[in-house]
């Protein structure tokens, strides 16, 4: 199976997402309860390979696919 493209990942998460919006977060995708943060920054490749977003209050960056954004007035 091909991994996504990194850099259109984060081109699509950044169409719709600002710095400063709530996403849900899951530690561990399919499992647990999401958490809400907001975005610290705007999404980002990291080493070529992976796409990531810092998280206010979370330390160090996490992937996007373990982010979903949450709809405005939700």
């Amino acid at each position: 199976m091909k991994s996504p493209n990194p850099y259109k990942e984060i081109h699509d998460f950044n169409a719709v997402v600002k710095v400063g919006d709530a996403v849900e977060f899951l530690e561990v995708v399919g499992m647990g309860e999401p958490v809400r943060y907001q975005t610290e920054t705007e999404a980002e490749v990291l080493g070529e390979h992976t796409a990531v977003v810092w998280l206010k209050g979370k330390r160090g960056c996490v992937k996007l696919s373990h982010c979903k954004p949450i709809a405005v007035g939700a």
